[in-house]
């Protein structure tokens, strides 16, 4: 069996990207929790990730590490395995745009990062934006958007069926309903389809009930939802 190392759900958006696509897959996989900023962490993350970064996956002596490479992984896996399962569009063209606006998220967007950590418990956080938070979630809008636009119809996601692209979008969606960001509708409709998600839902209340908290990460004020 596969065995998935995450951190934290309520902070640990790089886990929650690759923990996803295992679900949606319906790919049966144990899940290990290692809290992150603890001397738990520090004591076993050696051991079970290459880089001591969250998430890393286990398929037997194998170990892919980092989020979109487990991912990837994952497809292989499927095609393998059950070839009607697919975590990348059927499309030449709607698979290429998926993995360019994968990528863009796996590589980019630090000050959107940085100003807006995740916080998948909490709510009614407000952060002042600087620029270049305003100029990532305008880059964000414009991808969904033109996503939506090309190749939605078929579907609430990005790609009209859930895909890798979702999953690595999935906490921006989440940042952007803790700290209230304003958002045009095509935007707000799927920020609204991604907290719809059954999968996501379990992530949150999973979070939710944590006890750990990592004061770094808490920022905005604000209350943790009911």
């Amino acid at each position: 069996m596969l065995r998935l190392i995450i951190g934290n759900k309520n902070y640990s958006s790089w886990s929650l990207r690759a923990w996803l696509p295992l679900r949606h897959a319906e790919i049966e996989f144990e899940e290990i929790r290692v809290p992150l900023d603890t001397p738990e962490f520090a004591k076993r993350i050696g051991d079970l990730s290459p880089s001591r970064r969250v998430p890393a996956l286990h398929d037997g002596g194998l170990v892919v590490w980092e989020s979109l490479a487990i991912a990837e992984y994952l497809a292989e896996y499927l095609a393998e395995r059950a070839p009607a399962g697919r975590l990348w569009p059927i499309a030449e063209a709607a698979r290429a745009t998926a993995r360019a606006v994968s990528c863009e998220m796996h590589a980019g967007f630090d000050a959107l990062r940085a100003t807006l950590p995740m916080n998948c418990r909490a709510r009614n956080r407000r952060v002042a934006v600087d620029p270049a938070t305003a100029a990532d979630i305008a880059r964000i809008q414009t991808l969904w958007r033109d996503c939506r636009r090309r190749f939605g119809e078929a579907g609430p996601w990005l790609f009209g069926a859930w895909s890798i692209a979702d999953a690595m979008y999935a906490p921006v969606a989440s940042r952007f309903l803790t700290y209230g960001v304003e958002l045009d509708e095509i935007c707000a409709d799927y920020v609204a389809a991604v907290h719809a998600d059954p999968h996501l839902q379990a992530w949150v209340a999973a979070g939710t009930a944590e006890s750990e908290t990592i004061a770094g990460e808490e920022v905005g004020g604000g209350a943790v939802q009911d």
